[in-house]
């Protein structure tokens, strides 16, 4: 057996494992097959491993010093397959991103200040760079606090997170098809790519409300499968990378409010809608509400006192975020500086992953089986 160090920690309303870069192998099959390993995949229950059986719950973080001047620390997020021989790099969490900062002090890679800490980290996956501003009397990470998230138990510490620049994460354009809206698969999306590739969708246009719970999306096949066809062909138009394994761009639906928040939205990776709302995908969504003729502007109601706060309504209650829009370019597409979200993380165990040796060396390929 193989024993890594690392911390299971939840970032957010998302959880994974974090290792440091230096623990794990230079080689990416290598180091990839013992992700697997350490996760459980693929099996379903990820019943192996350190996984929950769920893409919010399998995912990996790796991360290390920078070497460049204007950045603390960088980290690479891995998305982690339940049920495949694969483990995904192009997206990014910014659930798992608010975790990094935590980690990397508690680890001893950076400093911390008093009575709190500013942390520049690198998204390897993205290239861009968040300011993570986290409680740190005495120059230690303080975890208690009573800020509370819709979709987690307790209270904790407030962390803000200020994504720089969020535009263009892969496509370097915020409307990567230069529309406001396409036609794909017979209804109208709107492809952003902010903070992270987003396909947003009218819920009304296929059928549901942007109000129906986790559990009732998820189990209606055939909606999923219309989500699939609507993403693979938003991927084409934005010139995404892409093939059956790879789940960019994400998708989102929405809808009026209900209960007093900017916007309704159910977020989908790549079909299972999640139980709240991914961090960097409620980030595009709030830039997509400032675009003229947008599918999100149709539904947002905005706060004429708050013009840069949305609270995207998701099925575990709610979430805030902020998008600093300095400009708008003569075409009226917004110029995003900046966007913010206040969320919280904490480490749950720290020891060693136990990986069988037989799980670290292939002696054939991956194949890549057609479930989720």
């Amino acid at each position: 057996m193989r024993c890594i160090p690392c911390v299971l920690m939840r970032g957010g309303s998302s959880k994974g494992l974090f290792f440091l870069a230096q623990d794990l192998p230079t080689a990416t099959d290598e180091r990839d097959r013992l992700l697997l390993a350490a996760m459980g995949s693929p099996d379903l229950r990820q019943i192996d491993g350190m996984g929950g059986g769920d893409s919010q719950s399998s995912k990996v973080v790796i991360v290390q010093a920078s070497a460049r001047e204007d950045v603390d620390v960088e980290h690479l997020f891995a998305q982690v397959s339940v049920a495949r021989n694969f483990v995904d790099y192009l997206p990014n969490s910014g659930n798992m991103l608010a975790a990094v900062a935590p980690f990397a002090i508690e680890q001893g890679i950076i400093p911390a200040s008093s009575p709190e800490s500013c942390v520049r980290v690198l998204n390897l996956n993205s290239g861009k760079i968040v300011e993570v501003t986290l409680s740190t009397p005495q120059g230690k990470v303080n975890h208690e606090g009573d800020c509370r998230l819709d979709g987690v138990p307790g209270s904790f510490a407030p962390l803000q997170l200020r994504f720089l620049d969020p535009a263009g994460t892969r496509t370097g354009v915020l409307l990567p098809t230069g529309k406001a809206r396409d036609i794909i698969c017979g209804v109208e999306v709107t492809c952003i790519d902010c903070a992270i590739p987003l396909a947003i969708v009218e819920a009304e246009s296929l059928g549901k409300t942007g109000h129906e719970s986790k559990e009732e999306l998820d189990a209606d096949i055939e909606f999923s499968s219309n989500l699939k066809r609507i993403r693979l062909e938003a991927a084409r138009l934005m010139r995404l990378e892409d093939s059956a394994s790879i789940a960019l761009p994400k998708v989102a639906i929405v809808a009026s409010p209900r209960h007093g928040g900017s916007i309704a939205a159910r977020y989908f990776s790549p079909t299972w809608c999640h139980a709240t709302f991914a961090i960097s995908g409620a980030l595009g969504l709030a830039a997509a509400c400032h675009v003229t003729d947008s599918v999100a502007e149709a539904c947002v109601e905005l706060d004429v006192k708050h013009y840069d706060r949305i609270v995207v309504e998701h099925p575990g209650g709610s979430m805030q975020c902020h998008v600093d829009v300095t400009d708008h370019t003569p075409g009226n597409m917004p110029l995003v500086a900046s966007g913010s979200v206040v969320t919280t993380a904490r480490p749950l165990l720290s020891g060693v992953v136990v990986i069988p040796e037989r799980h670290t060396i292939p002696e054939t390929a991956f194949t890549v089986s057609p479930q989720n």
